[in-house]
């Protein structure tokens, strides 16, 4: 059985190693949705708290630059539709 490609993210540009783009990637969403299967409330606190993570680091990167909202990125896709 092959192994299966692991989807979290490279920090810190917060980009998917595996799919190359920003993370969180469809695969790393379908994870963590199964993983908060029954509790979507801890999957926004989740996703909020690595927002803050995400945040610091890409500020670190690029100090004099304005960062966008993150909010859609890591926590909107999360909220039930």
């Amino acid at each position: 059985m092959r192994d299966q490609p692991e989807h979290n993210p490279l920090r810190p540009s917060w980009r998917c190693p595996n799919c190359g783009i920003l993370w969180p990637c469809s695969a790393a969403k379908l994870r963590l949705l199964g993983e908060f299967r029954d509790d979507r409330p801890g999957l926004l606190l989740h996703m909020a708290k690595v927002q803050e993570e995400a945040t610091a680091d890409l500020k670190k990167l690029n100090p004099n630059a304005r960062l966008p909202d993150l909010t859609a990125r890591f926590v909107g896709w999360a909220q039930r539709r």
